[in-house]
């Protein structure tokens, strides 16, 4: 088990008890395009035993298969209950992770998927004033 996987279990955990302070603000709304279920980026996890153990401990994660895998060796996610629509087939019982997207994270340092309706904007030391 790798340092980074770890991490990614730590930050799991807290992200869900932990009120976290962030360097950055998430502006807009869901245009319900389904592109995040396509593009779910990994903290940490490199690999097939990586995703099966957060499967096992966060059971949420069994919705997801990896999609493919990045020259730089991050996994990328895809959700098992995406129809061909785009749409949550399980909507009304969709997973908390699901719930929050796009849930601010402490260690957040990507961009939003290229034609989401969401917004990241880095605050600076002015903002915290």
């Amino acid at each position: 088990m790798s340092i980074d996987l770890i991490k990614s279990v730590f930050y799991e955990f807290l992200s869900y008890f932990v009120p976290q302070k962030q360097k950055y603000k998430i502006t807009g709304k869901c245009n319900q395009c389904g592109k995040c279920c396509k593009e779910i980026r990994s903290l940490g996890m490199k690999n097939e035993n990586d995703l099966k153990f957060m499967q096992y401990i966060f059971p949420w994660y069994r919705y997801f298969y990896i999609s493919r895998i990045e020259d730089n060796g991050e996994i990328v996610l895809s959700c098992k209950k995406l129809t061909k629509e785009g749409k949550c087939s399980i909507y009304m019982f969709r997973p908390l992770l699901c719930r929050n997207y796009p849930k601010k994270q402490i260690c957040f340092d990507k961009q939003m998927i290229e034609g989401c309706s969401y917004k990241i904007q880095k605050k600076n030391f002015r903002d915290y004033l």
